[in-house]
């Protein structure tokens, strides 16, 4: 895979300080049943780490002593960490919010029969990968025969209650571009994909949420290997907008890898760039337990343009209507 880092790592990217602490993103491994192209953390089914007991611990322990009232679970398919099922009923015995970034075929995959049950007991959000509405796109993008088990997966999570205004199950739908382009505007594409999704195949979910593709790990190496890297860049910074600064999801938010290393971001994570701006000087979980993080200077590299770029783009969907 072709390195995108050192292309990325000479910026001048604005400073940006971190705020108040909410929200845990915690990587629980690379292992996925799925190998996506636009993948930023380039997980596989041949990928084998996994966050362990004492990591899982050490979560917790954390978002007790900080006061977390959001935990985001991601991965890899983060349902395939052995760990993942006592995390989720332990932080929501604790009243925090969890998020379950879920693929969507991993509710199809043997030995997940009841996952879905599992997820609706715990009143976890469901943050499901679906980069389009049409067959073609998604199998394009996702990997052929993704698109038939995804749909049977938001088929078990509506007939539990999920995606429909009268329940408190949230699920939220995820669009990335199919290429080195910006998402389209958040709101109409939400609209299309409602009424498509509900016409075609009735489905329900809340929200839609566009993320601009980062060029990093397979994409970027993509990027590279096609001749397209400096112009998708040069793309993400022509269209920086200064307000989205404000609501950059690293400004409340930290990331931990699956061995309990902390990050400014996921895509940080994926590109080794620590608490501290350098690889070799890693921060452990368990070094911020007494310490506060409010005020600290965030490290960026020119990818942080894909956050700031049109109207924005985070883990929560775009920034700014």
């Amino acid at each position: 895979m072709l390195e995108t880092y050192p292309l990325l790592k000479e910026s001048d990217f604005p400073l940006v300080k971190r705020s108040k602490l909410t929200t845990l993103q915690v990587n629980l491994g690379y292992r996925c049943n799925q190998q996506c192209l636009h993948c930023h953390v380039d997980a596989g089914p041949k990928r084998t780490e996994a966050m362990d007991q004492e990591g899982v611990n050490l979560v917790l322990d954390f978002i007790k002593k900080k006061s977390i009232t959001t935990l985001d679970l991601t991965g890899g398919a983060p349902e395939l960490n052995p760990f993942f099922r006592e995390l989720v009923e332990q932080a929501h015995a604790m009243g925090v919010h969890i998020i379950d970034r879920c693929n969507l075929t991993i509710l199809e995959e043997p030995g997940q029969e009841n996952l879905a049950e599992f997820l609706a007991k715990n009143n976890v959000e469901v943050v499901a990968s679906l980069p389009c509405y049409s067959k073609e796109n998604v199998e394009q993008q996702r990997g052929k025969g993704v698109f038939a088990p995804s749909l049977a997966g938001l088929h078990q999570l509506n007939a539990l209650g999920y995606g429909h205004p009268e329940t408190n199950l949230i699920l939220r739908l995820v669009y990335n571009p199919q290429g080195p382009h910006l998402p389209p505007a958040q709101p109409q594409l939400e609209k299309d994909y409602k009424e498509h999704l509900l016409k075609e195949y009735g489905i329900h979910f809340n929200h839609l949420l566009t993320i601009t593709n980062m060029p990093i790990k397979r994409f970027g190496s993509m990027l590279i290997s096609k001749g397209q890297f400096d112009d998708y860049l040069n793309l993400l910074k022509q269209s920086y907008q200064s307000g989205n600064l404000d609501s950059v999801m690293c400004r409340n938010m930290l990331s931990v890898d699956w061995q309990g290393y902390v990050y400014d971001c996921d895509f940080n994570q994926m590109l080794d760039i620590s608490l501290a701006g350098r690889s070799q000087n890693k921060v452990h979980l368990s070094d911020l337990l007494s310490v506060e993080t409010e005020g600290q200077a965030i490290a960026t590299a020119d990818h942080c343009y894909g956050c700031t770029a049109g109207q924005g783009s985070s883990c929560g969907g775009a920034l700014s209507a």
